[in-house]
Formats: C-alpha cells, structure tokens, sequence
C-alpha cells in the first residue's frame, strides 16, 4: 500500500517531531497538512475521476489512526477534512472537487450551532433569499481548522421553511465571516477549533449543496458514519501511543533496591491487560462498524453510534490508566502520555456528544425511533 508507505514517511518526518510544539504552542499543523496534500493523501476518499486516490472509509480510518498516533491534532483535522469532502464529493463542482483530490484544498463542518449546541443536526442559523443571493448569519460553537481550512461546510436552516437543515459551501475568506476567538483549549490545541461567526454573509444561490431543508438526510445517512468512525480512528490511534508509552516506562523504571521494575508488580500488569483489552475491544467494534457499513447491514447505523461511543470512553479509561501506573513521572510532559491524555478528553464531548449517543443507542436497542 503506497499511500501507507508515503504517510508513515511523512509522520516520521514531519507531524511526530512537531506534535510536542503544536500542541504547547496551539499550533496549527500547517506544515503536515501541506506534505499529507502533496502526497495525496487529502484527496484519499476523492473519486479517481477528478485525481484522487479513490478509497474509502476502511483507507480513511487507517490513516487517521496512524496520524492519531502521533499526533491527534494533525488527526482531527484530517478526520473533519474527510467528513466535509464526504459531502463535497456529492455535491460540489468538478474544479473543487479536483482541487481537494490533489491536495490544493481544505476543508471543514461547520455544523455546531451556538443555540443547539450537540444537536448539530438542527441548526439555528438562518439563510434567507436577497435578490439572487443568499444571506447567511449564525454562530457555530466549535469549527475544527476555522480561519485555517479553505472552505466550510456550513449548516443553517431552510431558506423556504420545508425540512430541518440546508447545508452551503462557503468560503473562508468571505466577508461577514469572523473567529470569535483563538482556540486555546485543553487539549487538541492544534486543530484550530474556535468559534466561528457569520454576519450577513452573501452567499450565491449555488453555493447551496444539495435540497434546501435535505441536510438531516446527508448529515446522518453520508456524514455521521465517516465522522463517527474516524473519531472512533482518532481514539484508536492515542490509546495506543499511551499504551506503548505506559509500558516503556514501567518496564524501564527500576527499584534499584529491590532489583526489580514497575512492570514486575501483578498490580500495574493488570491495569494495562485490562487497557490494552479495552483498546482493543474497540477496534474490533471499529473494523466490525467499517464491515457493516461495507455491507449494508441492518445493524450499521447501530454500529455507527456504538462505535464513537465506546472509542471515546475507552479513550478515556485507557490513558487514565496511563497516567496511573506511570505515576508523578506521567505528568512530565518528556514521557509522552498527559498530552494524549488531555487530547482524549474531547471525543466524549464532540457532538454527538457520548450521552447523546447512549439516548440514541437506547432508542434503537428497544424498537424506537432514534430520532424521533
């Protein structure tokens, strides 16, 4: 697989020796994301058609979980970059389409409203028709690479009333459009995730991607299983680098008077068996969620859901326990594992956030509709 060959080159070149100064610096990885563009690795998912790679979701989540591994920043903006050229890909025009598959573009959701804040599928900003064009104010909470990404994929509701939501590209340099404020957050601080504003932004009606009020249908049915399963690859991949980590340091770390190491106590041994079970366990459930969607299985939608779910509590778990058994030492930062302690914080809260999931989940498991 050449792309892997040409990703785990640029990992080791580029995003793994800059991932402990993007994130103390809040840094956007601009110099990963111009080499994982170059390589092609942008336009993955792009059809042959318009130059891209043509690969699909299993590709996708491969490469997010290797990047992940480094460094989750870089991981994330490329795991919003895949899920808006989901939507690009079936609705955008050809130039756009060929900038992105050869690595010219970058994109981005915008979808989390201010005034629905998790429930990015009913956005409270409005469009409304002025002439031939479309006017478009609303505030979204959190847009992965704002101010960094060439493009959002920008939700509001209908123009004409019918529906829930309409999606719009837009640019992001268009005037109207503002950052409220720098991203500085907790964790992922390189992936740029600030509060984005538009005031009276003009829109050409063209710049409309599918029906008016149709959003709900590619939000739920194209975009949440790429979202959900490469943030499911996102948690993968930092469970893993904070396991390796842990266990670097317990089988290192001695008891000089004991002759011994951390990694000889029953008790640490244990803790990590059970991470590394639960790490693993969730990539079962990832590559089974890849499957069913493959398949078209009736249980996909239900794996769609599980799977961000349990990729993000896991993660949770996982490098908590990290952080355990590597004791005082795991809050230095040379050791390697608070930042992606810090970094996993953020799936359990990412809309949909993992108690909206378990709502969700509840609903289908009992005969429910889910969204009803």
């Amino acid at each position: 697989m050449p792309y892997l060959q040409s990703l785990d080159a640029i990992v080791s070149s580029t995003i793994a020796p800059a991932a402990p100064a993007t994130d103390r610096d809040s840094a956007f990885p601009r110099a990963a994301i111009t080499a994982l563009g170059q390589a092609g690795l942008l336009g993955l998912i792009s059809a042959k058609e318009v130059g891209g790679m043509g690969l699909g979701l299993a590709e996708a989540a491969q490469v997010v979980e290797r990047i992940a591994k480094a460094c989750p920043s870089t991981a994330m903006v490329v795991c919003m970059h895949y899920s808006a050229t989901t939507v690009l890909e079936k609705f955008a025009g050809e130039p756009l389409r060929r900038d992105i598959a050869a690595g010219r573009h970058l994109s981005t959701l915008a979808w989390s409203d201010s005034g629905s804040r998790s429930h990015f599928w009913a956005p409270v900003g409005t469009a409304r028709r002025d002439g031939d064009a479309i006017v478009v104010d609303g505030s979204k909470t959190m847009v992965t690479s704002a101010a960094e990404a060439d493009s959002y994929v920008w939700s509001t509701g209908p123009v004409d009333g019918a529906g829930v939501s309409t999606l719009w590209l837009v640019d992001s340099k268009t005037a109207g459009l503002s950052e409220a404020k720098f991203f500085d957050g907790l964790g992922l601080r390189g992936n740029r995730s600030s509060p984005l504003t538009a005031g009276a932004v003009r829109l050409p009606a063209s710049a409309m991607l599918g029906a008016d009020g149709g959003a709900f249908d590619v939000m739920i049915g194209n975009v949440l299983p790429v979202f959900a399963t490469l943030i499911a690859s996102c948690s993968l991949g930092l469970m893993d680098a904070s396991l390796e980590a842990a266990c670097g340091h317990v089988g290192a770390s001695k008891f000089e008077h004991l002759g011994s190491t951390l990694a000889d106590l029953p008790t640490i041994r244990a803790y990590l068996a059970r991470a590394r079970i639960q790490a693993d366990m969730v990539r079962t459930l990832r590559d089974d969620t890849v499957a069913a969607l493959a398949a078209g299985r009736a249980d996909a939608m239900l794996r769609v859901m599980q799977v961000k779910a349990a990729a993000a509590e896991a993660a949770l778990e996982v490098t908590d326990t990290a952080m355990r058994v590597c004791g005082g030492a795991a809050f230095r930062k040379d050791v390697g594992i608070e930042r992606y302690f810090r970094d996993a914080r953020a799936a359990s809260v990412m809309a949909p956030t993992s108690d909206v999931l378990y709502d969700f989940i509840g609903k289908a498991v009992c005969g429910m509709p889910v969204f009803g």
